[in-house]
């Protein structure tokens, strides 16, 4: 009889990393279990949710006076208690928030690291059954251990990442995280609750096949966008055929599916939107570090997105990420739309 291969769990899978380096504290280990076990508990209302009354709006807007569901609110909460909770988080800044988090106790006060997050990305999405997402970003500290986190510790660029990565709510619950050595998918197994390493080593293909843009807007966007729009939709010489076009709403689910089948997602700066519309801390930066280090690319159109040193906590970008052969392609044509409008 066949032998059944053997889970590994998140948790085993972090320890058989920390091992790698002698000098780690296990820290980081610390709160991306902390962080799964957060998100175990808002899967269990998400699984739920029509059954009990936690589907609808909230009746209050969050910072950016976005309209919040109930779900928004639980999931946020749940990540700032869980958090609060763990011993090795310092301080969180979420986008339901007006500004950062800071946790006084002892243990949190000499913790090395902040983890921002959008509690519930798709929210708008829940309502109709669709896929939704929590996204997080870690950073080591840059105020003085012992001392109360400040701004300074959640305005850091993407680059100085030390772990970023999002858990999916489909038709199954994965967690995917990347560090600076590489990307990895964990299942939820249902029958024992633990996340278990389901796709290892992930790499983004090179090319795609799909696009992935709220193309009602286009009438918005720049030349150059529609021009690459247009390219997309012509037969291409090495498809045979269009690229296709899906586009879920949910950045979550769409750069899932864009990750592991390859293709570029796009949520470009428009007339309404100047200076784009998903923010940096909270969506772009950690999406941005995971594709790259999948051996993806991202840009904001002028430069990569994890270059950007913040100003603002809810500071928002235009963004271009997938496949690097599809991003470097739209790049081109709004880079030729420029040099044309000089």
């Amino acid at each position: 009889m066949e032998q059944r291969r053997k889970l590994i769990t998140m948790d085993e899978f972090t320890i058989q990393e920390t091992r790698q380096f002698p000098q780690a504290t296990g820290e980081l280990s610390g709160l991306l279990r902390d962080i799964g076990l957060a998100c175990k508990m808002i899967n269990k209302q998400v699984r739920k949710a029509g059954l009990v009354d936690i589907l609808g709006k909230h009746g209050a807007t969050n910072v950016q006076g976005e309209e919040q569901m109930k779900l928004d609110v639980y999931a946020n909460e749940t990540l700032i208690s869980v958090l609060k909770n763990s011993t090795d988080c310092a301080g969180i800044a979420s986008e339901e928030n007006d500004d950062h988090v800071c946790y006084s106790d002892t243990y949190s006060l000499n913790s090395k690291y902040v983890v921002l997050f959008d509690p519930l990305d798709g929210s708008s999405n829940i309502d109709v059954n669709a896929s939704i997402g929590t996204i997080f970003a870690i950073y080591r500290r840059v105020s003085e251990i012992g001392q109360p986190v400040t701004r300074e510790d959640f305005l850091q660029p993407g680059n100085r990442l030390m772990a970023a990565g999002y858990v999916i709510f489909g038709s199954s619950t994965m967690m995917v995280y990347a560090t600076r050595l590489s990307v990895n998918g964990f299942t939820l197994e249902p029958s024992i609750g633990e996340f278990c390493l389901s796709h290892p080593n992930i790499k983004c293909p090179e090319k795609g096949k799909i696009y992935s843009i709220n193309q009602g807007n286009s009438s918005k966007y720049d030349d150059g966008l529609r021009a690459y729009l247009n390219y997309c939709m012509e037969i291409n010489k090495e498809e045979g055929r269009p690229y296709s076009h899906r586009y879920i709403g949910s950045m979550v689910a769409d750069m899932h599916r864009t990750l592991i089948k390859g293709g570029i997602f796009m949520y470009p700066a428009d007339t309404s939107s100047p200076n784009g519309k998903l923010r940096l801390q909270y969506e772009c930066n950690p999406m941005a570090f995971l594709m790259e280090a999948a051996g993806g690319k991202s840009s904001y159109g002028g430069g990569n997105i994890l270059d950007i040193v913040p100003t603002e906590l809810h500071q928002r970008t235009p963004i271009f990420i997938g496949s690097k052969n599809m991003v470097n392609k739209a790049l081109e044509f709004m880079n030729e739309d420029a040099m044309v409008g000089k």
